[in-house]
């Protein structure tokens, strides 16, 4: 996670970050490790833990309230019944996540303004970035995924990812070491057979027949090749010369050289 953090320049002095926390073993990973960070004086930003209880029947809400004051996190509890709105909106086995997620993001964002934070601080991972770049290439027709950091559409709040660079294994792993009291999602997790848990499973098919193809997929994310694609927005193919691709070539050489000392 540090390295996630000083690679994409999540952290600046004075920042203020709104730790968004479901009760799952990612978010919980996620408030620890910031927490630890912070108390070894390697992170320069206030933490404000928050859950935002969405109204989801039978959610145990006393749960999280009991974790952060016993482990004597700042934090918030919001209560908006955004799941009230899904169940309405949806038709019966539609899927759920994405207008659960926009409601729960706009609630986000309006919090962090509230509490004056500049930073809306996300528990996803590795695989979730994964994920999402195969969901785009299979059903969105774009290279595009979820990136460690970026600046919401209003340019007042950016949304950090300091698992960018974890395994969801390893998250899994953590929080069941710490003994955290998991609360699944009974919303969009109880609904089978959809895109992401197909791509999820077609992952995970790879990986078991050649450990390791997660990071290499990964890696392959953090080192684009614009002239090796096919989108004239980002690679002038008309403008190319003989001179333009000498030099690409040897500066993506140069540029292999390095990453491999």
């Amino acid at each position: 996670m540090r390295e996630a953090i000083q690679t994409y320049g999540m952290a600046r002095a004075g920042d203020r970050w709104l730790i968004c926390l479901s009760g799952g073993k990612d978010s919980y990973t996620l408030l620890a490790i910031l927490h630890e960070l912070k108390w070894r004086g390697l992170l320069p930003a206030d933490l404000l833990a928050c859950n935002l209880d969405q109204g989801q029947p039978g959610f145990p809400a006393t749960v999280l309230p009991e974790f952060l004051t016993r482990m004597q996190v700042p934090h918030r509890i919001d209560y908006q019944d955004t799941y009230s709105v899904v169940i309405d909106k949806i038709k019966p086995g539609g899927t759920m996540c994405s207008l659960c997620s926009r409601l729960r993001r706009g609630n986000l964002y309006r919090i962090a303004r509230e509490e004056g934070c500049s930073t809306v601080v996300l528990g996803h991972h590795r695989d979730d970035i994964l994920e999402t770049f195969f969901m785009n290439l299979f059903h969105g027709g774009r290279l595009a995924s979820m990136p460690p950091r970026l600046l919401n559409e209003d340019g007042d709040l950016f949304v950090a990812r300091p698992l960018a660079l974890v395994a969801e294994a390893d998250c899994a792993a953590f929080a069941s070491a710490m003994g955290y009291t998991i609360i699944p999602c009974d919303l969009c997790g109880s609904q089978e057979g959809l895109q992401r848990a197909q791509v999820k499973k077609l992952l995970d098919d790879w990986e078991t027949r050649s450990p390791g193809r997660r990071q290499v997929m990964f890696r392959a994310l953090t080192n684009v090749r614009p002239s090796h694609l096919a989108d004239p927005g980002l690679f002038d193919f008309a403008g190319l010369t003989a001179e333009l691709a000498a030099a690409l070539i040897d500066r993506e050489n140069s540029s292999q050289l390095s990453a491999e000392r």
